[in-house]
């Protein structure tokens, strides 16, 4: 496709995404907020509409697009202001491991659930007492004849409360660390024996977002449903594609960081103090200035390692890089702003505030900025 035609459809996809959030998601912000999770009809919705696995080959019941398409999304997305629909997870994350390493039955039976919105993805990956140290997860999958039978608790899970399908990190081999991990696909529902959902877990943001605890007692699943040929490959396979999962917390944060900018250069210039605009203070259009500048600075630096993503050449190194600066100045910038809206600042009902809190889990999930250092590190 033409550069221009491209650049017309992404045009196109934007628009479309706005009036999707604009209209049938962010109106319903408080009813999300109070259930402790979005509407779940609004995925299928999404899936109508073509928004959902847009980088995924079209004979998988993808859009035919690239990632490219899935960075205007969560763009458009985050600068409308909500934070319950987890579309990073469910359409950016999840269909790009079965994708990757499903098999060609699989991937034709899960993968236009995703697309459609019939089923909700999730990724179990962290559990209650280990986070970003993946290789000392507990959750054993022991195979019994054609079966794995799965036993183990996560946390923290996007989207757990909703889910379809979900998969799950567990130990084939517990004598092992990193080489006994594994990565096991379940479709559950809430009827599916030796699975429980445990409690919505309430956080300081994002609180239309449900993010569960999940519990395996003896969940039995085929065999086939392992991730790759063999098992053992589960950590290589999530370094293999947390890249492109911390690129997705670098264009959200790029997408927060310019609309932090542009509430808080309306709002300042609007609001009247001594007499005059309060935008019209030096300090405040020298505070605005330099967040100006470093938002232009994230959004080079994200625009880069996007380009860089969709030829193939994003790197361990860069995408690590790209998680740390961005969500570092995410949450820095977040804060100069809010400190220009003053008291008004820690309403609730102003879009500042709630870009605080949803936003502090930037620089924790995807792995934590002191895991991003130390990575970085190795290769210095």
């Amino acid at each position: 496709m033409p550069d221009a035609d491209l650049t017309a459809e992404l045009a196109g996809l934007s628009a479309l995404a706005r009036e999707f959030f604009a209209k049938e998601v962010v109106p319903r912000y408080e009813e999300f907020a109070a259930n402790g999770e979005p509407d779940r009809k609004l995925y299928n919705r999404a899936g109508e509409l073509g928004l959902l696995c847009m980088s995924i080959p079209t004979e998988y019941g993808g859009g035919g697009g690239t990632f490219a398409h899935e960075s205007v999304l969560i763009t458009e997305h985050v600068k409308s202001g909500d934070s319950a629909l987890q579309l990073g997870v469910h359409t950016g994350v999840v269909p790009h491991y079965l994708f990757a390493y499903a098999s060609e039955e699989n991937k034709r039976k899960w993968l236009p659930k995703l697309a459609s919105g019939e089923y909700v993805g999730a990724i179990a990956m962290t559990e209650p007492g280990t986070g970003s140290d993946l290789q000392s997860i507990k959750t054993k999958a022991i195979r019994e004849g054609d079966e794995y039978v799965i036993t183990g608790a996560k946390t923290f899970i996007s989207n757990g409360a909703q889910c379809d399908l979900i998969i799950i990190a567990a130990k084939t081999n517990p004598a092992l660390g990193a080489a006994g991990v594994s990565l096991i696909v379940a479709e559950v529902s809430d009827d599916t024996p030796g699975f429980t959902r445990g409690k919505k877990l309430e956080k300081i943001g994002q609180k239309g977002q449900d993010t569960a605890e999940l519990f395996f007692d003896g969940l039995r699943v085929p065999a086939a449903n392992l991730l790759g040929a063999d098992e053992g490959k589960g950590f290589y396979q999530l370094m293999e594609q947390l890249p492109q999962e911390r690129l997705i917390v670098g264009v959200a944060g790029a997408a927060v960081i310019e609309r932090a900018l542009a509430v808080t250069v309306e709002y300042t210039k609007n609001r009247v103090m001594f007499g005059k605009p309060l935008f019209d203070m030096q300090n405040t259009r020298f505070e605005l200035a330099e967040v100006a500048t470093m938002a232009q600075v994230v959004r080079t630096f994200v625009d880069d390692a996007l380009a860089k993503h969709l030829r193939g050449e994003l790197d361990v190194k860069t995408a690590a890089m790209i998680k740390l600066f961005v969500s570092e100045q995410q949450t820095q910038i977040v804060d100069r702003c809010l400190q220009l809206h003053g008291g008004y600042g820690y309403m609730e009902e102003y879009p500042i505030a709630r870009m605080f809190v949803d936003g502090r889990i930037s620089r924790i999930y995807g792995g934590a900025s002191e895991v991003m250092k130390d990575l970085i590190a190795r290769f210095l």
